[in-house]
């Protein structure tokens, strides 16, 4: 499904990932573990166009997809979670969770937001409050379910469990269960898999911007 072969990435010049290797089959869920500074979300970046690559491919299927645009990492279902949330203040829950559908034109959105409320029933209570009012948990379930909007065929997810309370994030831990069972593809990266090791099926450990161990 997704492969990355011999990924180098670099910064204002300076090397960030070196040699990166990864690969995630349909309906896995995948732990990228390391520790912070480590190049975890320099990676799920590169992945997403959002940074532009050295050296190396990454490929979805048969596209390679460093030869397109980012943009189209959207189009082509993939969901990005960030580890800081980056909802918008001045809208709802809803509205933040709907920005993609403004962005890429999704034409049965409806089905998918309910089917989103169906998974994180969560987002639907709290659907019409601002942003800004919900908890540091909260705003990652609101997070997850924007990912989920154009995440039909790959979530990628940055710390989904830092920072928020534990019964939070056995929380995540449990939606990411249920997303598994839909056939969800989910790479996931974490300071620590304390929280969604039951879930994950491979796990990638990162150091120094170079995959050491899988």
């Amino acid at each position: 499904m997704l492969a990355v072969n011999a990924l180098d990435v670099d910064i204002n010049g300076t090397p960030i990932l070196r040699d990166i290797g990864l690969e995630i089959n349909l309906g896995e869920i995948i732990g990228l573990i390391g520790r912070n500074g480590a190049g975890k979300t320099t990676f799920l970046r590169s992945i997403m166009g959002l940074l532009p690559i050295v050296d190396g491919t990454i490929r979805f299927g048969e596209e390679e997809l460093n030869l397109l645009p980012g943009y189209k990492r959207a189009h082509m279902g993939f969901g990005y979670m960030p580890e800081d949330r980056r909802l918008v203040p001045e809208m709802t829950s809803e509205q933040n969770i709907l920005v993609p559908v403004w962005s890429t034109g999704i034409e049965d959105y409806m089905d998918r937001l309910n089917w989103i409320y169906k998974i994180i029933p969560e987002c639907e209570k709290f659907k019409e409050m601002p942003a800004t009012s919900l908890s540091g948990g909260q705003q990652k379930l609101v997070a997850l379910a924007r990912a989920l909007m154009v995440g039909k065929t790959l979530l990628l997810l940055d710390e989904p469990t830092e920072g928020i309370a534990p019964v939070l994030a056995q929380r995540m831990g449990e939606i990411l269960a249920s997303l598994k069972k839909e056939g969800v593809s989910i790479l996931i990266a974490e300071s620590n898999d304390a929280h969604v090791a039951d879930v994950i099926d491979r796990t990638y450990v990162i150091e120094r911007g170079s995959i050491v161990e899988s």
